[in-house]
């Protein structure tokens, strides 16, 4: 039996080790934490379905202006950690030109539209329907002149990909949240995407599926692994671990593993903030305030108010600026409560600088493979880029050209 080390429990580690574990490998699944509390954890909870272009970097020089002097709640740096980030965002900005961005969209695209059947398949066997609301979300806008924008982009995607999509009005808003702001001008209210209530706890769900269906979980630290004579070994606190073949799957922490190896990949890692609010209006479905980057969402620990990037040192202390900027215009729209959490959560979204996750076997080292690297939208692709490594690890004929992911591009 073909055996594998998965290293990492998000939604991109935990849906690797079943998509293997489905096709009759003998799978072991090692975190330091239980699945789901990293990165996967902390999102806005959607499956974003409509997301069939990765974000780009702006490349005009009043929107960079604005960023440069914390004009924008979109992103915020810390100036004694930008030097971390200069190599990477350099070539971020670089691989956004128009040209390039239009190569990446085709093959982000291609993943894309694997996401909600990939996941559908997981929900089902996993039991966590419950978790699951399948009517959208809405883009919010507060400038007309920035909803005609965001609209053509749209009829953009439509016309492309088949995106569905409904324009909203101020009054057609203010009838489908009647206790949101009513003077706004209005919003595009996206109709594939999922919502997901407990992020978290659907990978959780998935996590206890792979554990029905024979696969092991451990605690461990990824760090340890090591090439062996049989394959690769790692340390847990069950002992050491040997298996033919091991996956990366640990998002942001994945380069400072590899590094060993002696790969450099280069990333952008932006953090995110996110607190729960609770005792204020009930809103019925996420909302994203794209004057003020941010997302406010319905979840099971009340309203989840999540941030934009901010681009700082992995070991700094937390400086939730954002987050206080977004609750504030929160609160402009509807009562969002009181804050239920002392301290706000925050973890970091691991994109790459060609905006392409890093998928397929490292280049120099038999049975090593990778998956991380899917920037935002980690949580959405994280079943469908694990159908796409499974087929290849196993020797399948893959669903999707992998070609455009693969570790040896850097």
């Amino acid at each position: 039996m073909k055996s594998a080390i998965v290293l990492g429990g998000g939604m991109v580690g935990v849906s690797t080790a079943l998509h293997l574990q489905r096709r009759g490998w003998s799978v072991t699944l090692v975190d330091r934490k239980e699945p789901g509390r990293e990165t996967s954890y902390g999102n806005a909870g959607i499956i974003q379905s409509e997301a069939v272009r990765p974000y780009p970097m702006p490349r005009d020089l009043a929107t960079l202006a604005r960023i440069a002097a914390g004009r924008t709640n979109d992103v915020r740096y810390r100036l004694s950690s930008l030097h971390r980030h200069a190599g990477p965002l350099l070539r971020y900005w670089w691989h956004s030109t128009p040209e390039r961005h239009r190569e990446a969209t085709l093959a982000w695209a291609r993943l894309i539209a694997y996401a909600a059947a990939e996941h559908d398949t997981l929900i089902s066997e996993a039991h966590a329907g419950n978790l699951i609301r399948r009517a959208g979300y809405r883009l919010l806008h507060r400038d007309p002149v920035a909803l005609e924008q965001a609209i053509a982009t749209a009829e953009e995607n439509r016309r492309d990909y088949g995106v569905q999509f409904r324009v909203l009005s101020g009054s057609e808003l203010a009838k489908a949240e009647p206790l949101l702001r009513d003077d706004l001008p209005g919003a595009i209210h996206w109709l594939a995407p999922w919502t997901v209530s407990d992020p978290g706890g659907l990978v959780s769900a998935y996590a206890g599926l792979f554990e029905r269906l024979g696969g092991t979980l451990l605690r461990g630290d990824a760090q340890t692994l090591t090439q062996a004579a049989s394959g690769w070994s790692v340390h847990t606190e069950q002992g050491r671990l040997d298996a033919a073949t091991a996956v990366v799957a640990l998002g942001p922490w994945s380069p400072e593993l590899l590094r060993r190896f002696g790969y450099q990949i280069p990333l952008v890692l932006k953090r995110g903030y996110h607190m729960h609010y609770q005792g204020g209006t009930p809103l019925d479905l996420p909302l994203v305030d794209a004057a003020n980057g941010y997302a406010m969402a319905p979840m099971a620990k009340g309203i989840r108010i999540t941030t934009g990037a901010e681009l700082t040192s992995p070991d700094a202390p937390a400086t939730p600026i954002q987050l206080g900027h977004a609750e504030a215009a929160a609160r402009g729209l509807l009562d969002i409560g009181t804050r239920v959490e002392p301290e706000p959560w925050f973890g970091t979204r691991p994109c790459t600088p060609d905006m392409l996750p890093v998928l397929g076997p490292a280049p120099h080292h038999r049975g090593l493979w990778t998956n991380f690297g899917h920037g935002h939208q980690g949580f959405t692709l994280g079943p469908a880029t694990a159908r796409l490594l499974a087929e290849m690890m196993n020797g399948e004929a893959s669903s999707v050209d992998a070609s455009p992911y693969r570790p040896d591009r850097f």
